[in-house]
């Protein structure tokens, strides 16, 4: 019999996880970041333009605009840090802490968006 964590290695189940090699696994998590980054980015732009469009907006339009713009700005710097942390090896799970961060910032830019684009703005 081998010595423990060989199993995978002799047709056993699996390879043992310090043996683990996270292949491509990092960059595709690396790209879902930036994509669902930049389609934020560009659902607050044409939230934007569609609010500027019908000319000068408002104090409530300009007060969403800016706090779009934030939210956007606070969900950007934490995907940064988290595709940071893919790129420099194996992360750990992410934390409630920016979890709870993204989400929220998620959900205001569509409440904010939604306000933004009602029919009676």
């Amino acid at each position: 019999m081998g010595a423990p964590g060989e199993a995978g290695r002799s047709g056993g189940a699996s390879r043992p996880a310090a043996d683990r090699d996270p292949g491509l696994q990092p960059e595709r998590t690396r790209l879902a970041w930036r994509r669902t980054v930049l389609s934020a980015a560009v659902a607050a732009v044409l939230a934007g333009r569609q609010v500027l469009r019908g000319g000068a907006p408002g104090p409530v339009e300009a007060v969403l605009m800016v706090l779009v713009a934030l939210l956007w700005w606070a969900f950007a710097v934490v995907a940064h840090r988290r595709m940071r942390a893919l790129t420099a090896g194996r992360p750990d799970a992410l934390s409630p802490r920016p979890a709870l961060l993204v989400a929220g910032c998620t959900v205001g830019l569509a409440v904010c968006g939604a306000a933004l684009l009602a029919p009676g703005r």
